[in-house]
């Protein structure tokens, strides 16, 4: 691994000089810039209850074994929160890799909001402040916070992957996402995050209770329809700040320390291709490679096609030819898809 400096004030991430610095929340903003305690306990329940579910899990499906019910049901509701983070709320509403119509716009902040990240407004701003200032002073969570000691990586990986979210402090969502604030149906769902948590919770044992019609059946689904598949979820998103910021491979130049991490590139939807994200933040397709699999980017391909998405940002040969590192091999031209609009 590679070593840099200490993190530094990102100059070429600096604030848009014609952005407002210090001026109040707009109307639909999530929660004053500060945690209250209320919240900061519920957000360590919602942490901690799915954590212990998931350690849990192992010696429970090796003793008694899990039923194809509620296996089912853990795939399906974690790939459907899963791609609506990664297709929604990352590829879409942060970055404006491709534009949705407004049905499935909406569809996809309710699916993004079904993974218990938070609500999309905030999720939003957590991470175009992220992208600002990348493995630099004001990134929210970057690894390399405390030093690139072994003892200070281990300390930074720690808070890039959990910590930083009880972090007092909170990103000024009418600085980093004015647009989604000022979007009624984005601003509707997100104030109704709590309504989501109690769906994509509690939906599982509906739906387990129902099919076995018994309390057991949806006892089971709850434990690895819900309380499993939310940990797996958490953990594999937040691999991406933490492991995808320490390690990895770097065939595209960017200025910040992001790797492609290929084992995560399935659990994570394609995310794990962080290199090329961040060379290139607004490309729809992250693994752009030969064998880079990114069903996010294969989902936009589909709804593309349906008609539902349009001015999709696809890799050009020639936009990744220029930011690919001197020393990597060109990519597969097959691989990268031309430019198209609905």
């Amino acid at each position: 691994m590679t070593t840099t400096p200490d993190l530094v004030p990102n100059k070429a991430a600096s604030p848009d000089p014609a952005a407002p610095a210090e001026s109040p929340p707009l109307s639909g903003t999530l929660g004053g810039e500060r945690r209250g305690s209320v919240e900061q306990a519920a957000l360590a329940v919602f942490i901690v209850l799915p954590f212990l579910a998931l350690l849990a899990a192992v010696p429970l499906a090796w003793g008694w074994g899990v039923s194809w019910l509620d296996l089912g049901l853990l795939v399906a509701f974690y790939f459907i929160g899963c791609h609506g983070i990664t297709v929604g709320f990352h590829r879409h509403f942060t970055h404006s890799a491709f534009k949705a119509k407004r049905p499935l716009r909406i569809a996809l902040a309710i699916a993004g909001s079904l993974a218990l990240e938070g609500p999309v407004v905030r999720w939003v701003a957590d991470h175009r402040k992220h992208h600002q200032h990348s493995d630099a002073e004001g990134d929210p969570h970057s690894p390399w916070r405390y030093g690139e000691s072994v003892p200070a990586l281990l300390k930074g990986l720690w808070w890039a992957h959990t910590g930083w979210l009880f972090n007092v402090e909170q990103t000024p969502q009418h600085k980093y996402a004015p647009d989604l604030i000022k979007d009624p149906d984005v601003r509707r769902v997100s104030r109704q995050f709590v309504l989501w948590t109690a769906v994509s919770l509690l939906l599982p044992p509906l739906i387990g209770g129902l099919a076995t019609w018994s309390w057991q059946g949806a006892l089971t689904a709850f434990f690895w329809g819900s309380l499993v598949r939310v940990a797996l979820l958490h953990h594999v998103t937040w691999s991406i700040n933490s492991i995808c910021h320490a390690t990895g491979k770097q065939p595209f130049r960017s200025r910040d320390r992001s790797g492609n991490v290929w084992w995560l590139a399935v659990l994570s939807c394609g995310e794990s291709w962080h290199n090329l994200h961040h060379a290139d933040p607004t490309c729809a397709r992250h693994g752009v490679d030969r064998g880079q699999l990114d069903s996010s980017a294969r989902l936009i391909r589909w709804f593309e096609k349906a008609g539902w998405v349009y001015d999709v940002r696809w890799p050009k040969p020639e936009r990744l030819a220029a930011r690919r590192a001197p020393e990597t091999p060109q990519a597969n031209p097959g691989e990268a898809e031309p430019a198209k609009t609905a």
